[in-house]
């Protein structure tokens, strides 16, 4: 079973970065996808970044294009999210995700409902 921990969130203010990482263990294949989401709450789940651990295909999110940067350690099993001039409305948990599906190995497609182990997340607050 893979088993998903996050690291690196903190209080932030406006335009301040932060970098998370998400250990993996229990990895069963080479090929995977590696997913950060992030809820507020009264918000829906939202896919910011994800990767594909064969061709390095990476999508995100138009809100954090330009300001977030995802990236894979594969010796390592873990995958960093560099976040740069962060905004009061990146606040919110940022979890981390597995997925062992086709489409999200082929495409990076960032759909919670394609990725199937989840971390328990870790708290972003940027504030001034």
């Amino acid at each position: 079973q893979v088993q998903l921990l996050e690291s690196g969130g903190d209080l932030v203010q406006p335009g301040g970065s932060l970098r998370l990482s998400c250990a993996a263990s229990g990895l069963t294949s080479d090929y995977y996808a590696i997913g950060w989401f992030r809820q507020a709450p009264g918000k829906d789940r939202e896919g910011v970044s994800c990767i594909s651990s064969r061709d390095g295909i990476i999508y995100y999110a138009n809100s954090v294009q330009g300001r977030f940067t995802i990236s894979m350690d594969k010796a390592e099993n873990t995958v960093y999210l560099q976040m740069n001039d962060l905004k009061p409305e990146d606040t919110a948990l940022y979890y981390c995700a597995h997925s062992a599906y086709e489409s999200a190995i082929a495409t990076a497609t960032c759909r919670a409902r394609g990725y199937g182990s989840w971390g328990d997340g870790t708290q972003v607050t940027v504030s001034s």
